[in-house]
């Protein structure tokens, strides 16, 4: 498939946005995925080795994913096809690879490069494999979401999967000089406003480029400072799609940080999916989580703090309901923290499924009936508020099950004096074991 800007002499006259126009045209121009594209990287030694293998290119927009391909394609000298999963279906794909069957046939080969490979359902991507497979095309397949969820097993593993990072500051700021020597001067912007527009762009070189072309085109004389940078050009959204990866992604940085009891950073993750548009709701029912999960009895108070957050937001909605979360997840952060209900309940579980329908002891058993009585139901039970210390120290747990423990409480927080007082019944009940 030819490039679209060579088909004519009228699309070649056409106007090219800046990121097309700057279009790295070897390698080593690529920015920001050295980590692939160097010497002694994957792709760098597959280039070297002239062995070209089918791979599939992770990473976030703007990163390079369809200009690596198109460059791979010239360092094998091979056929290059372009398909976009969106717009493709079934016959797209028998004609293009039957085009490569052709050009195998001449002697060429072909490198299929697939954009958002991952919307093609389970059977089109089984398509790829018999080409793939006999060597019929070389596939570089790109997509912005994992692998190992959207594409399939059998396709994978055919296929190397290599991970592009999002821009890093330097790497959006080599781009930035290279607009700066196509336009043949430097954008009108002061220092501060050079970094606000790097971290507009949000690791997408495309955007940045798209965003330098704006402030090109302002023809403004005095630099632009932050505020006017901001009041002048286009500003998208925080990537987020609320039901892929990054909102679990996000879910998890925010869980962790109130986990590892850092405010500010869990103040962070709050805000970037309330900017992506997540559901409020769905956050306080995590924070509800994170209460009775992470916390639990070493502040018993944490799971009040969480349920009043979604009340008060249910009650005020957007934007002032949001402080509440806000309040309620610096609350979970710097309260101390302890997972020993979340482990017992799963070791009782356990427990009640290996013993089975074991019956309690007689003696707490309740005796409605005279049979009941005469059964043996009640009798010998100790009232434990009628015993010294209030505390019997009787078995509760069946008479064919040794007695276990799962709640281990931690010496943090409201847990500890519950530690202490465990530890004194555990005195107890040996002691009055002991004398019976």
């Amino acid at each position: 498939m030819s490039d679209l800007f060579e088909s004519s002499d009228i699309a070649s006259d056409a106007p090219r946005p800046l990121a097309d126009r700057l279009r790295p045209r070897m390698l080593s121009e690529v920015v920001g995925q050295d980590h692939l594209l160097g010497p002694d990287a994957p792709l760098g030694r597959m280039v070297a080795a002239r062995r070209p293998q089918s791979i599939i290119l992770w990473g976030p927009p703007g990163t390079g994913k369809t200009t690596t391909a198109r460059l791979l394609s010239d360092a094998f000298d091979l056929g290059f096809e372009q398909l976009s999963a969106v717009f493709s279906g079934v016959a797209d794909l028998k004609k293009t690879f039957e085009a490569a069957r052709q050009r195998r046939r001449m002697g060429k080969g072909t490198l299929l490069f697939v954009d958002e490979i991952h919307r093609f359902n389970r059977s089109q991507q089984d398509s790829f494999l018999p080409v793939v497979e006999d060597g019929t095309v070389v596939l570089v397949g790109a997509t912005t979401e994992n692998p190992s969820f959207e594409l399939n097993g059998a396709l994978l593993s055919r296929c190397q999967v290599l991970v592009l990072r999002r821009l890093d500051d330097a790497a959006l700021e080599t781009l930035l000089q290279r607009a700066e020597a196509h336009y043949g001067e430097p954008l009108k912007l002061d220092a501060d406003a050079r970094a606000t527009l790097r971290a507009m762009a949000d690791g997408d070189g495309r955007y940045l480029l798209n965003l330098a072309e704006e402030v090109a085109n302002l023809r403004v004389v005095k630099p632009l400072d932050p505020a006017a940078l901001m009041a002048a050009v286009q500003r998208r959204m925080p990537l987020y799609d609320k039901s892929r990866e990054e909102h679990y992604n996000l879910i998890s940085a925010l869980h962790k940080s109130v986990r590892g009891s850092d405010p500010d950073a869990a103040l962070y993750w709050l805000a970037r999916m309330l900017a992506g548009g997540e559901q409020p709701l769905y956050i306080a029912r995590r924070v509800v989580r994170m209460a009775i999960e992470d916390i639990s009895l070493a502040d018993p108070e944490a799971v009040h703090q969480a349920l009043a957050a979604k009340d008060v937001y249910e009650f005020l909605g957007s934007p002032e309901g949001e402080l509440a979360l806000a309040q309620a997840v610096v609350y979970m952060a710097t309260a101390p923290k302890s997972n020993a209900v979340y482990r017992a309940f799963p070791a009782a579980k356990r427990a009640a499924q290996e013993h089975g329908s074991l019956m309690p002891p007689a003696h707490i058993l309740n005796a409605p009936t005279k049979m009941m009585k005469n059964l043996g139901y009640g009798a010998g039970y100790h009232y434990d508020h009628d015993a010294e210390d209030s505390f019997s120290g009787q078995n509760y747990f069946p008479d064919e099950m040794a007695r276990e423990q799962f709640y281990v409480p931690k010496e943090t927080g409201f847990e500890r004096e519950i530690a202490k007082r465990l530890d004194y019944w555990s005195k107890l009940r040996a002691k009055r074991s002991g004398e019976t």
